[in-house]
């Protein structure tokens, strides 16, 4: 499967998957582009060096959850990366179709999605790389650890703390009668 001579299906294979975790724990679509392509170059670099990858869809998650990790870490790219003022985000909103059979469900979606993107920019680097992990690509604590190179106890922690933190920033957004549970 990750074998250099038939490295342009592996990759066709895994980018949409690769680029919406990049995506994802980014929040920007220009970064997730470019984290994506090097991602794809290291995996090219490497299988082309003869480097024997035992299981290749989790090596390549750790390489770009990695990537995305340094990218945070530096402050360099976000000298690049311009917030669009509040007034054109609504004048954006006012002026772009609803996707949806209804407006009003299409701009609840937006303010959710908008919402929880800035809930998980406010999470520590671990507990927001943990929480796109498990939610967004589905993976186990135990696949989560070994990715990251943690304990599973110390994998449930941040997710534990991903969880309350999100649960207290979005609490307005949910009945009542969930939180009371």
């Amino acid at each position: 499967m990750a074998d250099p001579s038939d490295f342009g299906s592996w990759m066709a294979g895994e980018q949409r998957r690769i680029y919406l975790l990049c995506l994802r724990m980014l929040r920007n679509g220009d970064e997730a582009d470019s984290a994506t392509q090097d991602v794809f170059v290291k995996a090219y670099r490497a299988l082309g060096a003869g480097e024997s990858i035992q299981q290749p869809g989790r090596w390549l998650t750790r390489v770009a959850v990695n990537i995305c990790l340094d990218r945070l870490r530096s402050k360099r790219w976000l000298f690049w990366h311009r917030r669009a003022r509040q007034q054109d985000d609504d004048a954006i909103l006012r002026l772009a179709p609803a996707p949806g059979p209804n407006q009003e469900d299409a701009f609840l979606a937006r303010e959710i999605t908008r919402r929880l993107g800035t809930a998980l920019g406010r999470l520590s680097l671990r507990q927001r790389a943990v929480f796109v992990l498990r939610h967004d690509e589905g993976r186990s604590l135990e696949e989560i650890a070994e990715i990251l190179g943690l304990d599973v106890g110390t994998v449930k922690a941040h997710m534990a703390r991903a969880v309350h933190k999100l649960r207290e920033e979005l609490r307005d957004l949910y009945g009542r009668r969930t939180l009371e549970r």
